[in-house]
């Protein structure tokens, strides 16, 4: 399993910060949000050459698809594929109870928010990752001096989390697992103690 093609299912700014990541490493982008590709003009631009406006099913088609949509909106995008057997999901979410402006907190206990976020999208194998940190801090070189922006990422399946790995590593950043949806997923959600934490991983 290797990961050449990135789809966005929305195109906010923590979205076009990977993306303009993955485009300048080059692999072809695919934008998309609720509105439809004629208006990511500007979202194209954004991430620069290698990005292209998609509709969600083009961009579901993608080898990995980064999930980037205000979290009481997963259900309706869940349902607008039913099906998600055979597609790899980055959630990018955060449980915020309302959006416009973001607010509260969506308590879904038992469960973590990317395990909720899983039974919204019925077969699709869940990595969480880019959601702790602001997309200020995503979207610049994370190649520094002091050496290279961490991305913690949780993820119940091996077999996907491993090149996922090696992709967050060709695009500069230094990838820290934290295990499962389950406990990693409760480390960097809303309100867990890596949320809104930014570190680097020294050279």
């Amino acid at each position: 399993m290797e990961f050449t093609t990135i789809g966005t299912i929305g195109a906010g700014p923590a979205a076009r910060a990977v993306a303009a990541h993955a485009a300048r490493a080059g692999h072809p982008v695919l934008l998309s949000n609720s509105r439809g590709p004629d208006t990511l003009a500007d979202a194209v631009a954004a991430v620069g050459p290698g990005a292209a406006a998609a509709t969600f099913d083009e961009a579901v088609a993608a080898d990995l698809i980064l999930l980037a949509v205000p979290f009481v909106a997963v259900p309706a995008v869940g349902r607008r594929l039913g099906d998600w057997s055979g597609r790899v999901v980055v959630d990018m979410t955060n449980q915020f109870a309302r959006s416009d402006p973001y607010s509260g907190f969506a308590d879904v206990s038992p469960l973590t928010g990317s395990e909720w976020v899983a039974q919204q999208l019925p077969g699709a194998t869940l990595i969480k990752a880019f959601n702790a940190m602001y997309s200020g801090y995503i979207a610049p070189d994370p190649r520094h001096r002091e050496g290279n922006q961490v991305v913690f990422l949780a993820g119940d399946d091996e077999r996907a989390k491993a090149p996922f790995t090696r992709l967050v590593t060709e695009l500069g950043f230094a990838p820290v697992d934290l295990g499962a949806l389950r406990e990693g997923g409760a480390l960097m959600q809303l309100d867990g103690p890596l949320s809104g934490k930014h570190f680097l991983f020294q050279n």
